[in-house]
């Protein structure tokens, strides 16, 4: 039997029927809603709000949550799958999906109350409201508990002061979960809504990657919060952190959707594409790097499966999300840097993938932690000690 070039190491047999059904339905699902307008609205630099109430009700936002919060309880696996087809799309798709889910409707599940619980995961899910994720400062990327933002005791509640830079619908929230330090040096959580007094917010203009997710700002200005909307169980950088892995979770899969999409296209537009009376597809300089890409590819399947069924098994370490992150995000990057390449003139055009695939995923190789920061997290855990400080 013939190898499948985007499995090549026939990664699907290791599915479970549910799984390969569930990659099917997300996918044709965001062929008919969204691809065929996704080149427009990422030159345009718009993320298609009215498809959230959509991706709701296809059960994609915090679909890994309990059924009792509206959620979907799909299994890790499952999970990864959903962010795959939607990065096949675009990763502004599958970053709105990672915001919501792993960032906001986690760290409310594992850290917040049961009211809170109760009264925001519903909504998130069915996409009645968007969420963002404040930690992220100006001075505080790769060092979140660098941050400045504070927090302090007021009445019956807390002020909060300071700024969050890169915030993924900022600009479109309904609900931000802030991270800022209280008097005491200690990281805590907040609900904050987008009418609190006090909190302004911009969008983050001329972004030539990631066109098709808003990013902004948020300026925190003698902001009160009730405490009923501080989260009870988050008290030190763990807690962000915890919602972290779960979203870079969801990028190790996501990437795997970019990239198939990128080496998918550059196949067979070099099978198609003629030169000097051949196929480029039958030139050995192409072949080389097909091969190479599909080589990635497989790696990078591999790599997700696995670590979707240790997180099946409760065996999943932080580290090995880390150097799967950083694996599969620049594998996917240089995957589709190749394909642009072998589209030659062409693959500077939306009107082909790659050029909007590899530019988003210039992003995401720095985003939830860079290349670099990823190196030490799985550098400290093989040596035992870390190159931070």
């Amino acid at each position: 039997m013939p190898v499948d070039p985007l499995d090549y190491f026939d990664a699907f047999s290791r599915l479970q029927a549910e799984e390969r059904e569930l990659r099917e339905t997300v996918r044709q699902f965001v062929k008919e809603t969204f691809l065929s307008n996704v080149a427009a609205w990422w030159q345009e630099g718009r993320f298609p709000i009215a498809l959230i109430p959509r991706l709701g009700e296809m059960g994609l936002l915090g679909a890994d949550l309990p059924q009792a919060y509206g959620a979907s309880e799909v299994g890790p696996v499952s999970y990864g799958i959903i962010m795959e087809a939607l990065e096949w799309a675009d990763s502004g798709l599958r970053s709105f999906a990672s915001v919501q889910g792993g960032l906001v409707m986690h760290a409310i599940y594992e850290f917040g109350s049961q009211e809170q619980k109760r009264t925001w995961l519903p909504q998130l899910a069915a996409g009645k409201k968007v969420g963002c994720f404040g930690l992220t400062e100006p001075d505080a990327g790769s060092d979140p508990n660098a941050m400045r933002t504070t927090a302090r005791r007021s009445g019956t509640g807390w002020v909060l002061d300071g700024n969050k830079l890169w915030i993924t619908n900022a600009p479109i929230a309904d609900l931000a979960v802030v991270w800022a330090k209280d008097e005491q040096g200690r990281i805590n959580g907040f609900l904050v809504e987008a009418d609190a007094a006090g909190l302004t917010r911009e969008e983050i203009p001329r972004k030539a990657s990631m066109r098709c997710s808003v990013t902004g700002a948020l300026h925190f200005q003698e902001v009160f919060v009730d405490e009923d909307h501080h989260l009870p169980l988050a008290h030190s950088l763990r807690a962000p952190l915890t919602c972290l892995d779960s979203a870079r979770y969801g990028i190790v899969w996501g990437s795997i959707g970019a990239a198939e999409a990128c080496l998918q296209e550059a196949l067979e537009y070099a099978k198609q594409r003629i030169t000097f009376g051949r196929p480029i597809a039958a030139r050995q300089l192409i072949q080389e790097r097909l091969v190479t890409m599909a080589s990635y590819l497989g790696e990078m399947r591999l790599t997700a499966l696995q670590l979707g069924r240790l997180k099946e098994a409760g065996r999943l370490d932080p580290a090995q999300i880390s150097l799967a992150k950083r694996n599969n995000a620049r594998k996917a990057l240089e995957i589709a840097r190749m394909a642009r390449s072998i589209l030659a003139a062409n693959g500077i055009t939306l009107d082909y993938q790659a050029i909007r695939h590899m530019l988003n995923l210039e992003t995401v190789d720095t985003y939830e932690g860079t290349y670099d920061v990823h190196t030490l997290i799985a550098g400290q855990a093989l040596t035992g000690s870390s190159a931070f400080s």
